[in-house]
């Protein structure tokens, strides 16, 4: 049985008569984190949305254990959590509250300690937890959106610029968390400008640019992808 978890084979997808993303392949494995790397309208969102069956391909597939995601988009789903960059929480909610709602939707039920355990997991301050989220940093909105995510418990993690809003040390944990999950088995999709970030924590990286995907880096014996070079690539691409 293959292990390949998440697969774009061939896939274009256009937004209205704009060609957003242009052919483009990649697999990845259960338990590995891939980082899909570029700058802006590079078509990285693009990408992730095809994958929730929010945009259909013009061409190719998009596909999930096995299944292309628009022949069933509703399975697919079940086996997602996504953490988009700027996630919508009720600022006149708690976390905890916000996280029940929002589970109470997916038609899961966890317990008050099961949600206070991901909170502590995602080193959200336990002072905060009951609080109203109106008085949250852009930092604390985005670590209890990660608690939420993690929470579905979803073989499959997609997260759009996962540490935008978060401070060093909450990036340094937010690292060691992915990790930990991959290795554990869970598949993890980021897309990013983090050059550093990507480096850090994907076992692969691959380089788009307007809707192309135009270089690729693996991390070496060590665990580790060189940041230079990527950011050298990066760098080289974006100036061309």
């Amino acid at each position: 049985m293959s292990n390949i978890v998440v697969e774009a084979r061939n896939l274009s997808v256009m937004r209205g008569q704009t060609p957003v993303l242009s052919d483009i392949n990649f697999e990845v494995r259960k338990g590995e984190v891939f980082a899909l790397l570029g700058g802006n309208g590079a078509g990285k969102s693009t990408t992730l949305h095809t994958f929730l069956g929010l945009l259909p391909p013009q061409s190719g597939e998009a596909i999930l254990f096995g299944k292309a995601v628009h022949s069933d988009v509703a399975s697919v789903r079940s086996k997602v959590a996504y953490l988009p960059e700027a996630a919508t929480l009720y600022g006149h909610l708690t976390a905890i509250e916000n996280i029940e709602y929002f589970l109470s939707l997916a038609g899961i039920k966890k317990s008050s300690n099961e949600i206070v355990q991901a909170l502590d997991r995602v080193s959200l301050q336990k002072e905060a937890h009951n609080q109203n989220m109106e008085r949250y940093s852009k930092g604390m909105r985005q670590k209890t959106a990660i608690a939420l995510a993690l929470l579905r418990e979803t073989p499959v993690l997609f997260l759009d610029e996962p540490t935008s809003g978060l401070d060093p040390v909450a990036i340094d944990e937010f690292n060691q968390l992915i990790t930990s999950l991959a290795a554990a088995g869970t598949t993890i999709v980021m897309v990013t400008h983090d050059v550093y970030g990507a480096c850090q924590v994907a076992h692969r990286i691959a380089l788009l640019r307007r809707g192309a995907l135009v270089g690729s880096f693996e991390a070496d014996e060590g665990g580790k992808i060189d940041t230079e070079t990527v950011h050298a690539a990066f760098a080289e691409r974006a100036a061309s």
